[in-house]
């Protein structure tokens, strides 16, 4: 697959656009294509974020069509409903699901032939969507999945700690959402595990869990919608397929008996280069996290039955 040089945002909304605005500042793509169902809206913002590039590297910067997306290497997918203050990710699964399918059927109509971030609302079940949508082998569809998860799950580890969050690896695994396993087997500092590292200081790991579990609420209550957060990891994401990086990063794709998971998308760290997800990885969990990921699962696949029973 050749290297990157447009990308396609589908949804010009608060994810949407400070995505594109991301990608303009670090300047790895030439193309940003912005499509909404609001053309007018897809316009502001790109013309907006053309003005800011006049300060960073030179990216083109349009709003467009469908037929735009059709000559791009990677589509991302932020368009979907938005859950209402207190309601759950996956309760909006049957409004996204009908929104995405009709998202990736006008891409695939265009002729798109990459691969797809999806990072609509919930990501997981809209990743398996977007995957039967558009007939792609499963490696070249991948959700943000829990990418965003774990990167708050290392940052509150590193401020208990008093440690750079770059010094610690970290996994939250399975959906992104309540059921999230918030794997404390994968910690580590320095090579060290978490209780070799603490050396018997005491460590809330039930209140860190749970801060993980609820910062998009947090978040939402507070400003009305996330979307700094999880912009980041679109860009970690689409960064890695574009340098062909091989890096593993906590993603959401289409498990093949993983730990007896079979035919649901959900994340464990997967290994990213420039045609999508090259293999997915199966840590050592413990037998509690294992049936914890079992459970976020059944979740998972109750989500997709309830976005089919809304067709």
């Amino acid at each position: 697959m050749p290297m990157t040089s447009r990308i396609a945002i589908v949804g010009a909304g608060h994810v949407g656009a400070t995505v594109a605005y991301a990608l303009m500042l670090r300047g790895l793509f030439a193309e940003i294509v912005l499509i909404d169902q609001s053309p007018a809206h897809a316009e502001a913002e790109a013309t907006d974020i053309a003005d800011a590039n006049a300060m960073a590297p030179p990216v083109r910067i349009w709003s467009g069509d469908y037929r735009d997306a059709g000559d791009a290497d990677i589509l991302v997918v932020t368009a979907g409903a938005t859950p209402k203050e207190g309601e759950a990710r996956t309760a909006v699964a049957g409004r996204s699901a009908a929104i995405v399918r009709d998202c990736i059927r006008k891409a695939m109509d265009a002729g798109f032939d990459g691969v797809i971030v999806v990072a609509s609302n919930p990501a997981d079940a809209m990743a398996q969507v977007a995957q039967a949508a558009s007939g792609l082998p499963p490696e070249r569809v991948l959700g943000t999945g829990t990418l965003l998860d774990s990167n708050r799950f290392r940052k509150r580890i590193a401020d208990r700690l008093g440690v750079a969050p770059g010094a610690v690896a970290a996994m939250v695994l399975g959906e992104h959402g309540d059921s999230e396993v918030v794997a404390y087997s994968t910690v580590r500092i320095g090579g060290m595990n978490l209780d070799a590292y603490l050396d018997e200081q005491a460590f809330d790991r039930a209140g860190a869990a749970h801060d993980v579990i609820r910062a998009g609420y947090t978040v939402s209550e507070g400003k009305g919608y996330t979307s700094f957060g999880v912009a980041s990891a679109i860009l970690r994401i689409c960064e890695a397929i574009h340098r062909d990086e091989r890096v593993v990063l906590p993603v959401s794709s289409l498990l093949a008996g993983q730990y007896g998971i079979d035919g649901v998308y959900l994340s464990l760290p997967c290994l990213i280069g420039s045609a999508g997800i090259l293999r997915v990885l199966t840590p050592e969990l413990t037998d509690e996290e294992q049936t914890a990921l079992s459970a976020s699962a059944d979740v998972l696949r109750e989500t997709l039955r309830q976005t089919e029973e809304d067709l």
